[in-house]
């Protein structure tokens, strides 16, 4: 084998580079790839990060490392409620910490796509033999929660002066009435776009603080933009 020193330098590492190493099992030589590598790192939480979390989100039932639930595919502002086991991906045992964040905000949002997240008060956090039942509250969100995909949990409060808030809610289904619960604490502003990102008009009526009602002429699907 040549020696290292006479290989190029690559100083651009891409998904799928290799490097050669050995297989703790059978001590066999394979080859692994920069993203097998980084996913190793996210999903076990090798890479310390201070109130965080990663869990994978399965089929019933539950295993160790997951959490269960929400229907596939449902957006993930729609939580209300996981059964979420009492390790992480890693195998950190994250029921005391868990409890610790009742009556605080928590942001779940996809591995390797911050797009899809959901930012929730924890409203309890209780074992029901032999799972634990995480209660939440949504407060924003984006995306929907997909079978298989891991998710990071982790402690989230915005700063008290980052700006006004806002929400942007999510309507899959084609309905000619939206109903939003945006817990904003106000009256917001309301801009709507269809599928294509076309801009749509409906009626808006204000149900109180945290919930509105958009009325359209015909049914579609698309967001609303609350600020």
């Amino acid at each position: 084998m040549a020696r290292i020193s006479s290989y190029p330098r690559d100083l651009e590492v891409n998904n799928q580079d290799a490097w050669i190493g050995t297989e703790s099992s059978n001590r066999l030589t394979r080859n692994f790839t920069a993203q097998a590598v980084a996913n190793y790192l996210n999903i076990q939480g090798k890479i310390s990060i201070s109130g965080q979390m990663s869990f994978k989100f399965i089929e019933p039932p539950i295993a160790g490392g997951s959490f269960i639930g929400p229907a596939d595919d449902s957006p993930i502002s729609s939580i209300s409620t996981l059964d979420i086991s009492g390790v992480d991906a890693g195998g950190q045992n994250t029921v005391a910490f868990m409890q610790y964040l009742v009556g605080s905000n928590i942001l779940i949002s996809e591995q390797n796509n911050i797009d899809s997240f959901g930012h929730f008060t924890v409203d309890s956090y209780v074992f029901n033999d032999p799972i634990y039942t995480l209660n939440l509250t949504n407060i924003a969100g984006n995306g929907n929660l997909q079978i298989d995909k891991y998710y990071d949990f982790a402690a989230f409060t915005l700063s008290a002066d980052s700006g006004d808030k806002n929400f942007i809610f999510v309507q899959a289904v084609p309905s000619a009435t939206w109903t939003v619960v945006h817990n904003l604490n106000k009256y917001p502003s309301v801009s709507v776009v269809n599928s294509s990102n076309n801009l749509g008009y409906g009626e808006v009526d204000y149900i109180s603080l945290n919930e509105l009602t958009i009325t359209f002429s015909a049914a579609f699907a698309g967001k609303a933009f609350l600020n």
